[in-house]
This record gives structure tokens, C-alpha cells and sequence, in this order.
């Protein structure tokens, strides 16, 4: 397949973006600073200040506790407030946990602001996808899904390749070692006041005036529990939990999977992290052109989520540093290429007045996981390392893909509502 298709009119069809799906998408790319520095740094920040694997494991698992225990009310608040003044005030909520968590030292306060920034962060992602329902069509309805999907890791991978300098930079200036923990909170630090910029394109976005009313207005009509319980629902859901805590146990932790098993320098951690965003950049932008050279999402979600188990293997087995490397690459390009295209599905086979309470359920699906996972991760790692959490994670994708190809490998795809499973 030639890559280069999937850019040609590519900037055609952004044109067709309205000014707040624009807007939107720039706040997605400067939201990507945010995770750049702290997902690569965090875990070695934390495990500087002397504590156990354990306890980072717990702190991990936090955000997605947060999530599970108030999701459902956060979509539901931002269902009332509307999706713009919800994701400002999630990002501001989001933000203000992040920096408290790593300037006190206290391990309940850091616990307790964990699970702050978990609040943040679930109201500001659950108010995504209505939020794109609104300001999208069915002709740019894929393409923005898969471009606030891909932005992330677009700015992840900018912002990798600059953090992976900054420990030795901010080492040098404080006069500590580049691995001390106090070199890891200045670039915490600096990330997090980095990621404000995110607010100003948020705060610039026109929201649809309907968009409060509407949701109140499907609120009033469906009860929440028709929503939850709905068998299509929970087959949507079904998947994302398992896959979800597949990636729990694992994902979190690349980071101390390479440097403890090559010894990876920081630099080149932030030159691999760089590289492993900007291929699932890529990723999203071919993921939409293959589901329409399969004929389905469903098919091209199958198709890359089984390949990549490959590489997932070849990740957590290879002697060699450079097999480790391709697998990383390779494994993170084709699991994430699959994610917006499933959202996008989840979307369509949803009737509009019960797409805020299908979204809830489904990405809560896959905090569950996370709200687990972690913390069983660290206790494993403490005994037996990495090797038993890569075969289970393998297993539990294969179970993910074989659960989606049973479940949709029929159902309709098309335009939003077209063919939609009606309560």
C-alpha cells in the first residue's frame, strides 16, 4: 500500500473543519506537551523519592480509580454544563493535580492528588467525543476522530525528543545528578506549566448553542440505566476492558522495561519515545484509508491489533537491543491506529440521544483496567520482572481482537445514526 495516499487531499478535507473543530485540534496537539515529559519521567521521579514499586504502581492507578468511581457523574456533568466550559474546567482541575502531586513529598498527599488529576482528566476526555459529534460531518467525521487521536502523540513526540535532554539539562543547573529526583520534578514541573497552553485554544472555541440543551434533552428522555445496559453497549464495552488492562499491567512501565533491561540513557529513551509518536501519527492518518480499502473499520481494526501482537512478542523476548526497539515501534503503530477507528465505530452504532451515555461506558471500560492494573504490575515486577506480564498482555489482546471480530464482524457501518441499534 502506498503510505503517501492517505496525505493526498488531506488538507483539502481539514479545510472543511469549522473553526472550533480547529481549534479543538490545537489544543489536542498542545495537550500532547503534557504527556511528553511526564509519562516518560514520572515513574523515575517517584521511584527517586525512595518509594517501592508498589506504592508507584497505587499511584498510577489513581486517575483511573478517579474515573471509575465518577465517571458516569463527570458525563453527566458535562452533559449539563456543556462539552466546552467541561473540558476547561477539566484541563484547569487535570493541571492543578498534576503540579501538586509532584511538589509535595507527603505519599497520601500525592495519592490524594493523583486521584485529583484523574477527575480533571476523565471530564476533559469524556467531553471529547460529543464535543467532535457536534463539529464534524460524515464526510470529516473519521478523519477528526483520527486526528485528535494522532496530534497527541504528534506533540508527544516533539515534546519526547526535547524532555529526553532536560534531566541533564536541569542537572546541571540545580547541581545534582541528571537521575536524581529533583532533576525528574523540574522537568514534571516544567511540562505541566507547558500544558496550560492548552487552555487558550479551548477557551476560543464557539461552542453550538444546542449542544447543553441537547444533551439535557436525551438525559431527560433516556434513562441512564437503558443506556448502561444496553447489549450492544456492553459489547462495545467488552473489548476495551480487556484490552485495556492488557495495556495496564504493561504500557505504564516501557519506560523502566528499557532502561532496566539495556540500560537505555535518557536521551536516547526520549529519541525512542519521539519516534514511537510520531509512527502512530502516521498510523491514525493511514488507519481511515485502510478501513475503506478493507471495506470496515471492524476488519482493519482486527487486522492491526493481530499483527501487532507479533511485534508485541518480539518486544518483550528479543535479545537485542534493536529487535526490542522495532518491536516497540512497530507493536505502539499498529495497537493505536486501531483506537480511533473503534471510536468512530462506537459512534455510529450509537443513536444520538444515547451517545453520551454509551461513551461514558465504553472509555470507562477501559479504565477499569487501569485502575488495577498498575499496581498488580508493580507487584509482579518486584518478583518475577517483566517476562509474565508480556505473555499475559499478549493473551488478553488476542481475546480483545477474537471478542470484536465475533461481535461486528456483520454489523452496519456507515453515516451516524444510519443503522444505529435503537434502546
Amino acid at each position: 500500500m502506498n503510505l503517501t495516499k492517505p496525505f493526498q487531499g488531506l488538507k483539502t478535507q481539514i479545510g472543511t473543519f469549522g473553526r472550533s473543530a480547529r481549534l479543538f485540534l490545537l489544543a489536542t496537539l498542545m495537550e500532547g506537551i503534557l504527556f511528553s515529559g511526564w509519562n516518560l519521567f514520572f515513574n523515575f521521579y517517584i521511584l527517586g523519592r525512595g518509594f517501592e514499586r508498589d506504592y508507584l504502581g497505587l499511584v498510577n492507578a489513581m486517575p483511573s480509580i478517579a474515573a471509575l468511581i465518577f465517571g458516569i457523574p463527570l458525563g453527566a456533568l458535562s452533559d449539563r454544563i456543556g462539552r466546552k466550559p467541561a473540558m476547561i474546567l477539566g484541563v484547569a482541575v487535570w493541571i492543578m493535580g498534576m503540579a501538586l502531586e509532584v511538589s509535595l513529598l507527603d505519599p497520601t498527599l500525592i495519592l490524594v492528588f493523583a486521584f485529583v488529576q484523574g477527575l480533571g482528566s476523565t471530564l476533559y476526555f469524556l467531553s471529547q467525543a460529543p464535543f467532535m459529534m457536534k463539529v464534524s460531518d460524515d464526510d470529516n467525521r473519521a478523519l477528526l476522530f483520527s486526528l485528535n487521536w494522532g496530534l497527541v502523540t504528534l506533540a508527544s513526540a516533539v515534546g519526547s525528543l526535547f524532555a529526553g535532554q532536560l534531566p541533564a539539562v536541569f542537572g546541571e543547573l540545580l547541581e545534582v545528578a541528571p537521575r536524581s529526583a529533583e532533576a525528574y520534578q523540574a522537568v514534571l514541573l516544567v511540562s505541566v506549566l507547558l500544558s496550560l497552553l492548552t487552555l487558550i485554544p479551548l477557551a476560543l472555541i464557539r461552542e453550538p448553542k444546542d449542544e447543553a440543551e441537547d444533551g439535557l434533552t436525551a438525559r431527560a428522555r433516556i434513562p441512564l440505566w437503558r443506556g448502561v445496559l444496553r447489549p450492544l453497549t456492553l459489547k462495545l464495552a467488552i473489548p476495551n476492558l480487556i484490552i485495556g488492562f492488557g495495556a495496564a499491567i504493561l504500557i505504564p512501565y516501557m519506560n523502566v522495561f528499557f532502561v532496566e533491561r539495556y540500560q537505555l540513557p535518557d536521551s536516547q529513551l526520549g529519541v525512542l519515545f519521539s519516534l514511537s509518536a510520531l509512527l502512530t501519527a502516521l498510523g491514525t492518518v493511514v488507519g481511515p484509508r485502510l478501513a475503506v480499502r478493507l471495506g470496515s473499520k471492524i476488519k482493519a481494526i482486527v487486522s492491526t491489533q493481530s499483527v501487532s501482537l507479533i511485534f508485541l512478542m518480539l518486544l518483550g523476548f528479543s535479545p537485542y537491543l534493536i529487535l526490542a526497539e522495532i518491536g516497540f515501534l512497530m507493536r505502539g503503530m499498529l495497537m493505536n491506529m486501531a483506537a480511533p477507528l473503534y471510536s468512530a465505530f462506537a459512534m455510529e452504532q450509537t443513536p444520538a440521544r444515547v451517545r453520551g451515555t454509551v461513551n461514558s461506558v465504553v472509555e470507562l471500560s477501559w479504565m477499569v483496567g487501569w485502575a488495577v492494573g498498575p499496581y498488580i504490575s508493580g507487584v509482579v515486577q518486584e518478583s518475577y520482572g517483566f517476562t509474565p506480564l508480556f505473555l499475559a498482555t499478549g493473551v488478553m489482546y488476542a481475546l480483545s481482537i477474537i471478542l470484536t471480530r465475533v461481535f461486528f464482524h456483520d454489523a452496519k457501518e456507515g453515516s451516524v445514526g444510519e443503522g444505529a441499534v435503537e434502546v
